[in-house]
């Protein structure tokens, strides 16, 4: 990967647009693409599920499951490698800094690579955890571990890539994750297919189909960033890399993200746990449920990544009144989209349930919970929102302070306090609800609090 230009040049010669990019326009230029890239990660798991639920027996499925569900813990979990690029990123373009630009994507790269190796190197004892919390079935099990074995091994990719994103994004250019995700996924399908129904493989050609598509996508994604590169002068400077201060700098808002993230976690993992507590009608109630929350999430985040990028930037440019703006628009479009949801969900969330179960007795309990998915849209677009102008900001700490005390200390126990009271379930998704209202509070005073200073 090229991060070095051709030649030195003054960082005043570095071509970034001099129009004021805190429009609605762009907003929604910004905003567009990520979503449809999101929309395209359920419909791989789609595909996956729809290859392998026609093979002669089911435990081929359940092994996919089995290893996807912890690709998804992991990767999820290291989500932060995005995050944290984006906003570092972000300021460097709007400081007009091309040297920063470079720096930071050579930093979230070699980090990516670091984490990845390890992920390889304790690939036993993991998998060996993984499987013994997740517990499958003996015929699942050894079918399962072909899975993970051979995925794993996309770990230096699929890292890699998530800092790609997150640099692309800061660069105000999220065409090219789209780009990205489109290769990365259409590749992943068209293998899928070809090694399971053509060349007859199993979990085994399922997992090697995702490691040459992240493989694939890294190439693309390279070429990508030499390209955007190739509009911006400076050089990578390995001192500014290996620097002691910028190095502090990126590892501290990374390791304040993880917390946030794995904080994150918990609060599904929760859910569904408790769910299954209560038999397994509401684990499967909740698990539709949960499919409307993160379906919302998918379009929501794609403003919340437009906040990221224009936040970042006003904060690089010392600019108070794009920072201001930034977020004044990007609130108007969250809260415009999250009525819509909060309306659709009101007129079609039964149709919605019938598509996602034909069972009736699971449909009626499903169409019990309902009115929280209702709800939902309209208390969780705050702190989607608020995710993306933490990130350009790069108030890492305070998005873990948030996070953390919204989930121990509200989430936790609003959840055992409605149990007294036998709420069961309502008191589920009452807690949930609680737990987004808390993050929208305690976040919004945060910025109220910080953005009083100047964003520089």
């Amino acid at each position: 990967m090229n991060f070095s230009g051709e030649s030195p040049t003054e960082i005043a010669s570095v071509s970034i647009s001099r129009a004021s990019p805190y429009t609605n326009r762009n907003v929604v230029a910004l905003a567009t693409p990520m979503i449809i890239s999101n929309v395209t990660v359920p419909l791989l798991g789609l595909v996956d599920t729809a290859v392998m639920g026609h093979l002669e027996s089911p435990h081929y499925l359940a092994a996919v499951a089995i290893g996807a569900t912890i690709f998804s813990f992991i990767f999820m979990g290291l989500n932060f490698l995005r995050m944290g690029t984006t906003g570092l990123a972000a300021q460097a373009r709007g400081a007009n800094d091309a040297n920063d630009i470079r720096t930071v994507l050579a930093q979230a790269v070699l980090i990516a690579l670091g984490m990845a190796g390890l992920l390889i190197v304790l690939q036993k004892p993991a998998g060996q955890l993984a499987m013994w919390l997740l517990a499958p079935e003996p015929e699942v099990l050894g079918a399962a571990w072909v899975y993970y074995e051979v995925r794993i091994w996309a770990a230096p990719a699929a890292l890699t890539n998530f800092a790609l994103v997150g640099w692309f994004i800061g660069m105000q250019n999220t065409r090219a994750p789209l780009y990205l995700m489109l290769v990365t996924n259409v590749i992943n399908i068209a293998l899928s297919v070809l090694l399971v129904v053509g060349l007859g493989y199993r979990t085994g050609g399922v997992a090697a189909a995702s490691v040459i598509a992240e493989f694939a996508g890294l190439a693309f994604g390279s070429w990508l960033v030499h390209r955007e590169l190739g509009g911006f002068g400076g050089r990578l400077e390995w001192s500014n890399v290996l620097h002691p201060d910028r190095l502090r700098r990126i590892f501290s808002v990374n390791a304040n993200l993880l917390l946030r993230t794995l904080s994150l976690m918990f609060v599904f993992g929760f859910i569904t746990a408790q769910g299954a507590r209560q038999g397994t009608a509401i684990l499967a109630a909740n698990a539709i449920l949960l499919q409307f929350q993160f379906f919302m999430a998918y379009a929501l985040d794609g403003f919340a990544h437009a906040a990221e990028a224009l936040v970042g930037r006003a904060r690089g440019e010392d600019n108070d009144h794009g920072f201001r703006e930034a977020v004044r628009l990007s609130l108007v479009w969250s809260a415009a989209v999250a009525l819509l949801f909060a309306l659709a969900y009101a007129v079609a969330g039964r149709s919605i349930i019938a598509l996602l179960t034909g069972q009736p007795e699971l449909q009626a309990l499903t169409a019990t919970f309902l009115p929280w998915m209702v709800v939902s849209p309209l208390v969780s677009f705050w702190s989607f929102l608020f995710d993306g102008v933490f990130v350009g900001a790069t108030w890492a700490r305070e998005m873990r302070n948030t996070m953390i005390a919204s989930t121990f200390l509200v989430f936790v126990p609003v959840f055992y306090l409605t149990q007294v009271f036998g709420l069961g379930n309502h008191g589920l998704w009452l807690a949930f609800v609680t737990f987004m209202i808390s993050r929208a509070v305690t976040m919004g005073g945060t910025y109220l609090r910080l953005a009083a200073r100047s964003p520089g």
